[in-house]
């Protein structure tokens, strides 16, 4: 009688365990994921969690020793580079797992193998810009050399000991969440990840949108829309400086005016270009402006605010190497930092190394395409992209002479697919070793050893900047440049022959860059390298000024400058564009129309401190009528078409205002009504109170609220894995260059005393892990500008108070 009870009891557990133990749609396997033994439980770690461990590896070759203080920053002690850098691809594994092969797979256009269908298009478009082409060739330059070949190796190696002796409880939680696992490490990945640095900071690339504006406008009025140099400009190395004779000769196409400047085709394509704002700041001022009279170097890089961190803080030492600071998880070395002798930053260059050709193909096979006179043999590139669920799906990509195709018949972003074709032309396409570049900044003892390192940074480009203890501070525009003539790669350009193809590189002695100048200070911030109207190259590209102004202004103002002077500068919230820009709006309003409530809000944008503070009112007023003001004088002749278009930069509508009132573009071209300055700005403030009500009404008004900067995961529908609503100042061009979720990514102050003297900061935690009191430990500090000691351990500190944990790595 009790048989069927049994059996309906035994089909139903069978049928649990089933369901518990397959993914439904977007949610994992219930069963597993809440396990005791192996779920989401597991990932919690306690506040007092203990690091401690003795570790047992044949890949090393002698005992060494990590030291934890209490923020979790690793202390890594080696008797060879060998075992130091084996141990940090172990710690970074056991910290930033998921983050590093996440990261990998978003370079390598992988996301569909964890995530589904949802990320097809973002996959294609990956393997089309070629990510996987450079990621290979620079693997074989990497390959070539002994040194970066073996620290590839040993780091490649700590990873995999990671990954084969985790247990699976031990897996980050979004393996869990995502329901797959780890695959071991490899040289590639490091590649892949370098090539996903390299376009993350890629400059200035609208080739599309400024060849619709270029047909639509002609090029005399581009040119006041879009110019290639500012009034304003405060470049890199200061005015006046005398540029050799350019070392290669430059030839313009015969054929620039009649096939490239005139009217061309048109496409609605709209590329995902990386985050136009990808920017920094950093400066050295030498010992004459200092306290101690020794320099100081600062960095503060600017990328998108995310949690893992893209920074892991470290102490890397050797015999032969002592050095702290930024490291990418997924990457051998110091990235920004400093060792006993000197230290180093960059900034992003801004140039533009990337651009696209249209091809013409004989037919819709692609197999040839016509170049200098004749048909030419295309090269394939056959990709499966895997799909989680789903069936494979094969993409196949052409090569031609100038690098792949990436917009064809099959593939053309959101665009509705054409008969065109154009090729993507990338800099780091060329075989490099970035890495090289920075195992020399790691090992550097004085300037020649750091300008003999950075030669090996090709792409991108970056401004290093650099102060020793020895006295000398320095800058370079680095990379490896093309010599262009004007507005060479501004357009889509013909690939159907070598003539417009880039000729040469700009010669690396004649790199922008300074050593020891007379004003006592080195800076960059993304502003123009060198003035446009001496250097003798075309530059190109998009340069923010107004970063690199207001800190110009400050250093040359400042004298006895201790490092706490410097955190005071790095989170400088002053507004040096609204002291430009502020005046006009004054000026031209008509108060006489303002409403009462209009009136009150002009009244607080008037007297506003020009500061982009956390609770300032004016600051939101200021931000919502200038945009409302550059939308009222651009968006009729912008929007008379639905082409993608991109809208002139800041620094050229202020620029063109300051200059004459009556600028061609402030006339509505819809109206009968010729509009003045006077009426654009008017209408323009009315419909910004609009928006300003309603931000008042929610109680946003203040700058910090309306910002409302966050830090999110790098799955950013994980909103529980982020931090929202930070009370951070600052902004677009202000020094401490917040926004709503991107800004300063590690904010670092050395002082080149005997002892160095550092300080440092960034919007995260050491552990990847959202269970871990040190997932976002350094966010709240961030955020109220402050900063923490960055303590190089010695040899002798072992029984130093700051210890926490201690791990024996032995063979």
């Amino acid at each position: 009688m009790k048989v069927v009870p049994f059996i309906v009891s035994l089909v139903i557990t069978i049928a649990l365990i089933v369901c518990l133990d397959r993914q439904w749609g977007t949610v994992p396997p219930i069963g597993r994921f809440v396990s005791p033994q192996y779920g989401f439980w597991q990932n919690a770690e306690s506040v007092d969690e203990n690091f401690n461990a003795s570790l047992i590896f044949p890949e090393l070759h002698d005992k060494s020793t990590v030291y934890f203080d209490g923020r979790l920053v690793p202390h890594v002690f080696a008797e060879n580079e060998t075992d130091v850098y084996f141990i940090q691809g172990y710690l970074h594994a056991k910290f930033r797992l998921w983050q590093m092969e996440f990261q990998v797979m978003a370079s390598a256009g992988r996301l569909s193998e964890v995530v589904g269908d949802k990320t097809i298009n973002y996959d294609r478009r990956k393997r089309r810009l070629g990510m996987g082409y450079a990621a290979e060739k620079a693997l074989q330059e990497m390959e070539n050399d002994s040194t970066t070949k073996a620290e590839c190796d040993a780091y490649t190696a700590g990873v995999n000991a990671y990954i084969s002796n985790m247990k699976e409880s031990e897996l980050p939680i979004e393996y869990k969440l995502l329901n797959y696992k780890p695959e071991k490490w490899t040289n590639l990945k490091t590649a892949f990840f370098l090539k996903y640095m390299s376009l993350e900071l890629a400059g200035g690339e609208n080739d599309f949108e400024y060849t619709n504006a270029k047909n639509i406008f002609g090029l005399k009025d581009f040119e006041l829309l879009y110019p290639s140099s500012q009034d304003s400009v405060d470049p890199i190395i200061p005015k006046g400086y005398v540029y050799p004779k350019p070392g290669v000769n430059i030839v313009t196409p015969s054929t620039v005016d009649s096939l490239y400047l005139a009217k061309t085709d048109s496409t609605d394509i709209v590329p995902a270009n990386p985050d136009p704002a990808n920017g920094s700041n950093n400066w050295a001022v030498g010992g004459k402006k200092t306290k101690s009279g020794r320099p100081i170097l600062c960095n503060d890089p600017h990328l998108g605010l995310n949690l893992p961190s893209i920074w892991f803080e470290m102490q890397l030492t050797t015999p032969s190497m002592n050095v702290y600071g930024a490291t990418f998880p997924g990457a051998p070395g110091v990235i920004i930092g400093f060792n006993d002798s000197c230290a180093f930053g960059v900034t992003n260059a801004e140039r533009d190394v990337a651009d696209f050709y249209e091809m013409k193909f004989k037919d819709e096979t692609m197999k040839e395409y016509w170049f200098n006179g004749e048909w030419k043999t295309t090269d394939f590139r056959y990709d499966t992209i895997r799909v989680k669920g789903k069936p494979d799906v094969i993409d196949t990509i052409a090569y031609t002479v100038f690098g792949p195709v990436m917009y064809d018949r099959k593939f053309s972003e959101n665009a509705a697919p054409k008969n065109k074709y154009y090729a993507f032309r990338w800099k780091a396409h060329d075989a490099s070793n970035e890495l090289k570049c920075f195992n020399g900044l790691d090992h550097a003892k004085n300037y020649y050893d750091y300008l003999n390192s950075i030669k090996n940074m090709h792409t991108p480009g970056q401004n290093f900047v650099f102060a020793s203890k020895s006295g000398d501070i320095a800058i370079w525009d680095q990379g490896e440049f093309p010599a262009k003539w004007k507005h060479q790669g501004d357009f889509i350009m013909p690939g159907t022959d070598s003539s417009y193809m880039w000729q040469a590189m700009i010669p690396q002695d004649e790199n922008p860059h300074i050593m020891n100048p007379e004003r006592g200070f080195v800076s960059s911030a993304n502003q123009f390298p060198a003035d446009p109207a001496a250097y003798p190259y075309y530059l190109g590209g998009n340069y923010p000024p107004y970063r690199g102004f207001i800190i110009n202004r400050f250093l040359n103002q400042m004298s006895s400058i201790t490092a706490e002077d410097m955190m005071k500068l790095q989170t400088e919230n002053f507004n040096v564009f609204a002291e430009m820009a502020r005046p006009i709006l004054i000026k031209y309003m008509n108060d006489s129309l303002l409403e009462e409530d209009e009136q009150r809000y002009f009244d607080t944008l008037k007297t506003w401190n020009l500061r982009n503070d956390v609770d300032e009112k004016g600051a939101t007023i200021f931000e919502v009528t200038w945009d409302c003001l550059a939308k009222a004088i651009f968006s009729d002749e912008l929007t008379k078409t639905k082409l993608p278009m991109v809208y002139p930069y800041e620094s050229t509508l202020l620029e063109a205002l300051l200059k004459d009132s009556s600028y061609k573009f402030v006339d509505n071209i819809n109206t009968d009504k010729k509009e003045t300055l006077r009426d654009d700005v008017t209408a323009a403030f009315k419909t910004a109170v609009i928006t300003l009500r309603k931000a008042d009404a929610d109680g946003r008004l203040r700058w910090g609220k309306y910002k409302d900067t966050k830090v999110s995961h790098l799955v950013p529908t994980l909103t529980a894995f982020s931090r929202q609503h930070l009370p951070i100042g600052g902004g677009t061009n202000c020094i401490n260059a917040a926004k709503q979720t991107h800004g300063p990514s590690w904010r670092m102050i050395v002082e080149l005393t005997d002892s160095t003297n550092a300080y440092g900061v960034y919007p995260g935690g050491q552990s990847g892990n959202p269970g871990s009191p040190y997932y976002d430990s350094f966010v709240d500090t961030w955020a109220a500008g402050k900063y923490f000691p960055l303590w190089v351990m010695g040899q002798g500190d072992v029984e130093d108070k700051r210890v926490k944990s201690k791990m024996v790595f032995g063979k």
